[in-house]
């Protein structure tokens, strides 16, 4: 059973998001999201390594996502080769862990990717935390996307939706 947690061909879904990129601790990478082809948010910009950083995200604002009963997420998205990272965020709090799940995208091709939730880690700042509470999936308050691992220079990734499975 499928149940859609983030669809972007619903207008108000894309002012639900925020941009964070490695600015927050001195970096250069650049990113924007908008409206894409066929219903899809695009995010796409910059990684530069410059300054210490690296990466760039978007993310949803705090809002509920009602993922009790799922065993996972079904994410819809046309790529560029790299790879991305689906994260969690479980509290109100700016910063903190997430739990975060990798996946890779296939150049210019629709690909929907399955993200069980047991194959989740949780991270701070990039680094595993091995003594982290396990990802609590009725908590989660955030979704996000992120480009990271020394992937310099420009990256495009559309999203369709994302979808929960059990």
């Amino acid at each position: 059973m499928e149940k859609t947690i983030i669809d972007f061909s619903s207008a108000d879904e894309m002012g639900k998001w925020e941009i964070i990129n490695d600015a927050v601790m001195g970096g250069i990478s650049s990113s924007r999201i908008s409206a894409g082809e066929n219903n899809a948010a695009l995010f796409e910009g910059d990684v530069s390594l410059e300054n210490y950083g690296g990466f760039t995200s978007m993310r949803t604002q705090i809002r509920d996502f009602d993922l009790a009963g799922s065993i996972g997420l079904l994410i819809r998205v046309k790529g560029d080769s790299k790879n991305y990272r689906l994260r969690f965020r479980t509290g109100d709090e700016y910063e903190g862990i997430a739990y975060q799940a990798h996946f890779s995208t296939e150049s210019n091709q629709w690909i929907t990717a399955r993200l069980p939730f047991d194959g989740f880690q949780p991270v701070f700042r990039g680094m595993i935390v091995k003594d982290a509470p396990p990802l609590n999936i009725s908590a989660v308050r955030r979704v996000g996307f992120m480009i990271a691992d020394k992937q310099e220079g420009p990256f495009r990734l559309e999203i369709g939706w994302v979808k929960a499975y059990s």
